[in-house]
C-alpha cells in the first residue's frame, strides 16, 4: 500500500542483516537476513524511521548470531543483576555495539562550527525544496539522507582548506573564548550533525512533512481552501510534540546499553567507512570515493535529460502494449504503469527508487522476500480475483487503479457529496450510492490488515521475552563506556523539553479551536490524539531499540476516528497525524539521539540542530506545496492532465482516497455491514495467525533453519507500497537490487564495499539537480518537445473494464475511451 502519502500503512521496518565486518571501518553488508521499511516506503540506507518508506540494512551480527527473525542476544547482558567482569564493564553489553561502536572520545573536537552550519542548513532547505518538489511528480524520487552524507564530506574537506583561520574573540556574555571560521579540519562530529540536518530535510524518513499531504487534498482535490498560517501550525506542532514524546521517554530507551538501536550501526558504520585515510598502492588505478561519485553524478544529471524531457516513454517501456495495441487484455497485462507490467522495464532512475528508495541498498534478502511477496500478489492474487472469480466485480473496474468508483464503473465524483461545511452529504451520498474500489486496491487494503496484525504478532512471538529481558536489564545495568563518556558533556534540561510539548500543545489546542473550521478537529481528538502518540511511544521505541522492527500503527488511528467521527475528512487526516505521526517523530528523534550517543556528540547540540532542522524543514516544504498548488494549473488530476505532464501526485492520491474512505464515507459505509467491503476485515485475523503458524512449524522441525527465514510481515507486507507504487517501479528495483546486493555482492566485493552507496547517491542527486533545473528552464517557460515518445507510455487501453455492458461513452465525464464487451 502507500508509503509515504499513503494512508494504508507504513508497513515496519524490519532490519536485521546478518553483517560481520572484517574491521571496524567495514560498512554494513547487505547480505545477510533481511528487514523491510514499511511506511512509507522500502529501503534506504540512512533513514531511521524510517518511514518508510527507513533502513533496510543490518543489524552488525556475530558470526554466531542467531538466524532471521531472532536477533541475537547477549546473554551476558541479559541476566538481570549478573556480575561483568572488569573489561567488560567498560565496554557495552551488547556484541554487535563492542564490534562497530569506537569506545573512544576527543571531547576537544569542535563541532559548533560555522562549516557545520553553513553545509547542515543549505542541505536541509536544499533537501527539503527537492522532496517536496518531486513528491508531486508521477515518479517522486526521494532524495535521501546518504546523499547528503557522501556530498557534504568533500564539501567540508573543502571548507578547511580555503576558509580563512583567523580567530575572533567572543564576548564573554556568550561565553568567551576565540570563534574561527575554520577550526581545523573537517572532522566526523560535524559530518554527523549535518546528516542529522539532513535528516530532518528528509523528514527523517517520509520524504516531505506527513502533514503537507493535507493542505494537498484541501486545495488540489477538495477544491476547498486552508490558509497559510493553519497549515504551517499544523505540519510544525504534530513534529515538535514528537520532541516532547522523545525527552519524556528518552531515559528508557537512549542512556541504557540494552537499548541499543540496530539501525544506527550502520550508520556508525557508514561515518567511519567515509572517513577513513583512502591509501592506494603505487601504480593503483582505483578511483578515489569523491572522484567516483562525481563521475557517476555527471553521468547521471546528464541522462536523466532523455527520460525526463526528450524521451519520457523511457520511464515505462511497455512493449507489449505496442504489439497488441487493440487488446483490452494484452494491456492490462503489459502495463507498467496501469497493469501488471508483464515484461516491462524502465531507463529512468526515478522509476527505479521513486517509491522503494534506491535497490542499491536494500540487504538482498530483503529484496529476495519482496520478491516472493510481490510476485505472488500481482501475479497469482490480483489475476485469480480479477478473471478467475471476478471478486468485487472487478472486472466492472480498471485491474490496477487506486481511484474511487461508482456501481457502473466510472469515476466517483468525491466533490457532489461534500456539503458547504466541508462534510459528508448523506442525500446526496445515498443518491449517488456506495463508493466502490478496484479489487486490487481492497486486496491491498487487506494486506495492510493483515500486515499490521502478523507484525504484533511476530514481534510478541519472536522478539517478546528478548524485548522484555533487555527492558528489564537496562533498568539495572550500570552505565556503559558510552553512557561514561557522554557524561562530560552538559545534558539537555528537561524544561526544554516541558516547555516545547506545552508549548506545542497549547498552539495545537488553539489551531483546533479558533481555526476549526480549517482543520475540523474537535479539542477532545486532539487530546484523544496525543493520549494515543503517548502511549504508544514507549512500546514501540523499545521494539525498535531491541529488534530494529517499528511496527505501523497509522491503520488503527484513522479506522478508530472514523469510527468516532465519520463525515469529517480533515478531523480524521489531522487526527492521524497527531496521533500516529507524532509517534513517528518521536522514534526517529530518539534513534537520531541514540546516533549522537554513539558519536559522542553534545545532546544539546543534537537537540537545538534537530529543532532548527525540523523548523526549516517544516517551512520550506509548505512554502514549496503553496508554490506549486497555486502555479501548476490541475495539478494532482490526472484525469485532465496532458499523457506526458509528471504533476500527478499518486501520493497525493492515495492521501486523499484514505480521507474519503476514513473520513468522509466512514469505514462502517465501505469495509462494514454498509459496504461492499466487510470481508476485508478478515485480513486482520489472518495477519495475526500467520506468525503464529509458522513458529508452531519452527517448534515441530527445529533443524529446518530456512523455515526462519519466512517472515510473513515482510512477504504480505511486500507490496506494501502499491498504490502508489507500480509493477514498473517493483520490476526495475528488484532487477537492480538483485544485481547489485546479490551478483555484484558475492563476485566483486570490495568493488561493493567501496563504491556501492557512493554510486546510490550519485545517481539520487545528479536525477534530483538535472530535474529542478528542466522544470525552471523550460517546463516553467512551457517549452516542450511533442512526438511518439512524449505522449506517455502508450496503454490507454489498460485501464479500460472488461464486464459485459459497461459503457464508460454514457458518461460525458469520462476521458477513457473503451470498448463495450
Amino acid at each position: 500500500m502507500a508509503v509515504s502519502r499513503s494512508d494504508k500503512i507504513h508497513v515496519l521496518r524490519m532490519h536485521t542483516t546478518d553483517a560481520r565486518p572484517k574491521n571496524l571501518d567495514t560498512a554494513v553488508q547487505p547480505g545477510d537476513p533481511p528487514h523491510i521499511n514499511g511506511r512509507t516506503r522500502a529501503p534506504d540506507l540512512c533513514s531511521r524511521n524510517h518511514s518508510s518508506h527507513s533502513l533496510h540494512l543490518a543489524a552488525i551480527k556475530p558470526a554466531h548470531a542467531r538466524a532471521m527473525g531472532e536477533i541475537a542476544a547477549d546473554e551476558r547482558g541479559l541476566a538481570a543483576g549478573g556480575k561483568e567482569a572488569e573489561e567488560e564493564e567498560e565496554t557495552s553489553p551488547i556484541e554487535q555495539v563492542r564490534l562497530t561502536v569506537p569506545t573512544g572520545d576527543d571531547p576537544t573536537l569542535p563541532v559548533w562550527t560555522f562549516r557545520m552550519w553553513t553545509i547542515g542548513l543549505l542541505s536541509c532547505a536544499l533537501m527539503s525544496f527537492l522532496n517536496q518538489f518531486f513528491s508531486y511528480r508521477t515518479e517522486p524520487l526521494i532524495v535521501t539522507q546518504i546523499t547528503v552524507q557522501v556530498a557534504s564530506l568533500p564539501i567540508g574537506h573543502f571548507m578547511a582548506r580555503v576558509l580563512p583561520r583567523r580567530s575572533f574573540p567572543v564576548p564573554a556574555l556568550l561565553g568567551g573564548g576565540e570563534w574561527s571560521l575554520n577550526p581545523g579540519p573537517f572532522n566526523m562530529k560535524e559530518h554527523v550533525l549535518i546528516s542529522i540536518f539532513a535528516n530532518a530535510g528528509y523528514a527523517f524518513g517520509n520524504g516531505s512533512a506527513y502533514a503537507v499531504g493535507i493542505v494537498d487534498i484541501i486545495r488540489a482535490y477538495y477544491y476547498r481552501s486552508i490558509s497559510f498560517l493553519a497549515a504551517w501550525l499544523l505540519i510544525i506542532t504534530t513534529q515538535v510534540l514528537g520532541y516532547g514524546w522523545a525527552g519524556l521517554m528518552r531515559k528508557y530507551v537512549v542512556e541504557p546499553a540494552h537499548m541499543w538501536w540496530p539501525t544506527t550501526l550502520v550508520q556508525v558504520s557508514l561515518f567511519r567507512a567515509l572517513h577513513e585515510k583512502e591509501e592506494f598502492p603505487k601504480g593503483s588505478r582505483r578511483m578515489s570515493r569523491s572522484k567516483f561519485f562525481l563521475v557517476a553524478l555527471i553521468c547521471s544529471f546528464a541522462w536523466y535529460v532523455v527520460p525526463g524531457y526528450l524521451f519520457p516513454v523511457l520511464t515505462s517501456v511497455s512493449w507489449v502494449c505496442w504489439v497488441f495495441s487493440k487488446s483490452v487484455t494484452a494491456q492490462q497485462l503489459g502495463s507498467g504503469m496501469h497493469g501488471l507490467g508483464l515484461g516491462a522495464f524502465t531507463l529512468d532512475w526515478t522509476a527505479v527508487s521513486s517509491f522503494l528508495f534506491s535497490p542499491l541498498i536494500s540487504p538482498f534478502f530483503a529484496t529476495a522476500n519482496i520478491a516472493i511477496g510481490y510476485a505472488v500478489f500481482i501475479y497469482v492474487i490480483i489475476p485469480t480475483a480479477y478473471w478467475g472469480t471476478d471478486l468485487y466485480h472487478a472486472k466492472t473496474f480498471p485491474i490496477f487503479s487506486s481511484h474511487l468508483f461508482m456501481s457502473n464503473g466510472s469515476f466517483y465524483d468525491i466533490t457532489k457529496i461534500v456539503d458547504s461545511r466541508f462534510q459528508l452529504d448523506q442525500d446526496a451520498y445515498g443518491k449517488l450510492g456506495v463508493v466502490n474500489l478496484s479489487t486490487f486496491f481492497a486486496l491491498s487494503y487487506g494486506l495492510s490488515f493483515a500486515t499490521i496484525a502478523a507484525t504484533i504478532t511476530h514481534v510478541a512471538i519472536f522478539y517478546g521475552k528478548e524485548i522484555y529481558q533487555r527492558f528489564q536489564a537496562s533498568k539495572q545495568e550500570e552505565p556503559d563506556i558510552h553512557t561514561k563518556l557522554m557524561r562530560k558533556y552538559d545534558d539537555i534540561p528537561a524544561w526544554w523539553f516541558y516547555s516545547l510539548t506545552v508549548l506545542a500543545l497549547t498552539v495545537s489546542l488553539i489551531l483546533c479551536t479558533v481555526l476549526n473550521d480549517q482543520v475540523q478537529l474537535p479539542w477532545w481528538g486532539l487530546i484523544f490524539a496525543c493520549g494515543m502518540a503517548f502511549i504508544f511511544t514507549l512500546p514501540i521505541s523499545i521494539i525498535t531499540a531491541t529488534t530494529a522492527q517499528t511496527p505501523g500503527l497509522n491503520v488503527i488511528t484513522e479506522y478508530a476516528m472514523g469510527l468516532i467521527m465519520p463525515g469529517y475528512p480533515i478531523a480524521n487526516v489531522c487526527f492521524k497525524v497527531y496521533g500516529y505521526m507524532s509517534m513517528n517523530q518521536a522514534v526517529a528523534f530518539l534513534s537520531d539521539f541514540k546516533l549522537g550517543h554513539y558519536m559522542k556528540i553534545p545532546p544539546r547540540s543534537m537537540f537545538i540542530v534537530q529543532f532548527a532542522g525540523t523548523i526549516v524543514a517544516g517551512t520550506v516544504n509548505l512554502g514549496v506545496a503553496w508554490w506549486l498548488l497555486g502555479s501548476i494549473p490541475n495539478i494532482c488530476q490526472d484525469k485532465v492532465l496532458a499523457a506526458d505532464s509528471p504533476w500527478t501526485c499518486p501520493g497525493d492520491r492515495v492521501f486523499f482516497d484514505a480521507s474519503v474512505i476514513w473520513g468522509l464515507v466512514g469505514p462502517r459505509r465501505i469495509f462494514g455491514a454498509a459496504g461492499n467491503y466487510g470481508a476485508v476485515n478478515w485480513f486482520f485475523l489472518i495477519g495475526a495467525a500467520g506468525p503464529v503458524i509458522v513458529y508452531i512449524f519452527h517448534r515441530i522441525f527445529p533443524s529446518q533453519k530456512w523455515i526462519l527465514m519466512i517472515n510473513l510481515p515482510v512477504l504480505i507486507g511486500a507490496t506494501a507500497n502499491m498504490p502508489p507504487a507500480t509493477s514498473v517501479n517493483y520490476n526495475a528495483w528488484l532487477i537492480i537490487g538483485t544485481f547489485f546486493n546479490f551478483f555484484v555482492f558475492r563476485y566483486r566485493k570490495k568493488w561493493w564495499q567501496r563504491y556501492n552507496y557512493i554510486l546510490s547517491a550519485a545517481l539520487d542527486a545528479g536525477v534530483a539537480f538535472m530535474a529542478v533545473l528542466l522544470y525552471f528552464t523550460l517546463t516553467m517557460e512551457n517549452r516542450s518537445v511533442t512526438w511518439w515518445g512524449t505522449a506517455g507510455e502508450h496503454c490507454p487501453l489498460a485501464t479500460c473494464p472488461t464486464a459485459k455492458g459497461v459503457d464508460l461513452s454514457l458518461d460525458p465525464t469520462e476521458s477513457r475511451v473503451c470498448p463495450v464487451f
